[in-house]
């Protein structure tokens, strides 16, 4: 079997006082198998996008590319962009990592493997996968109970038992990608949601791994009500619609096992 094409897709927004550093915490193990790590910045108001320009002629990293969307399109619209790079490309796995370093490139080797050995076409990054870990990583209580919350009632709704859903420390098959018509989703906050229940419809399997929490000074751009309420409708959607397929096809919407390792 051959060693598959990974990339690594860097999301950025106004994160000038954290993306260099993210970038340099990428593992060397990492680093020696990825093709490329390519940073999509989103438009943002700083100089992020001049910040990991300078970051690539100054350290001569070949595998990095840094692009630079010319109008905003949002969290949703920035990560469809990535993907469709990532298809274009031919990669075969495409890691996502947030430049503001919130989510630690140290677990890469991790997440990789599932992905890597064939065994997954998601790997999902969970805050919430060792009880206390989030709580103990600085996440704020009222992060913890809105996760905790919403979360109980998405796997009630959807019929899957992820430890949460709102993680954006996500890595996927570029084949499972093709799959899913993510440029319909939305260009906002739960198109995270859209996507999971997208791959959940489509029966792939989907491993969760534990990854630590931190919090430090990153600015959280997300406005926790309109981002509850549309992740719970998208959820009830997906309710409605397993329970029409199931009644009308015995069988055909059967809840793909979720994998903790």
């Amino acid at each position: 079997m051959s060693e598959p094409r990974i990339g690594i897709f860097i999301i950025a927004y106004n994160a000038v006082n954290h993306l260099n550093k993210t970038i340099s915490r990428i593992p060397p193990e990492v680093y020696e198998r990825v093709e490329e790590i390519f940073v999509i910045d989103d438009c943002s108001q700083d100089n992020s996008y001049y910040a990991a320009l300078g970051y690539k002629s100054e350290f001569n990293i070949q595998k990095l590319t840094v692009h630079r969307n010319h109008k905003n399109q949002g969290y949703g619209g920035n990560q469809k962009v990535g993907y469709q790079y990532a298809i274009d490309r031919g990669l075969d796995i495409v890691a996502l990592i947030h430049g503001d370093g919130q989510y630690a490139p140290e677990a890469l080797p991790s997440l990789l493997e599932p992905l890597a050995k064939g065994e997954a076409e998601m790997v999902f990054g969970s805050r919430m996968a060792t009880p206390g870990a989030a709580r103990r990583g600085g996440m704020p209580m009222y992060k913890y109970l809105g996760n905790r919350i919403l979360t109980t009632v998405q796997n009630r709704l959807s019929g899957l038992k992820l430890s949460e859903y709102h993680s954006g420390y996500r890595l996927y098959s570029v084949e499972a990608l093709k799959r899913i018509p993510f440029e319909s989703f939305t260009n906002t906050w739960h198109f995270d949601t859209q996507i999971i229940l997208a791959m959940a419809e489509r029966n792939f399997r989907i491993v969760e791994r534990p990854i630590p929490t931190y919090y430090g000074d990153e600015i959280c751009h997300v406005n926790g009500i309109p981002y509850a309420f549309h992740c719970l409708t998208t959820s009830y959607q997906f309710y409605r619609n397993r329970k029409r397929n199931v009644l009308s096809y015995p069988g055909a919407m059967d809840i793909p096992r979720i994998v903790r390792s």
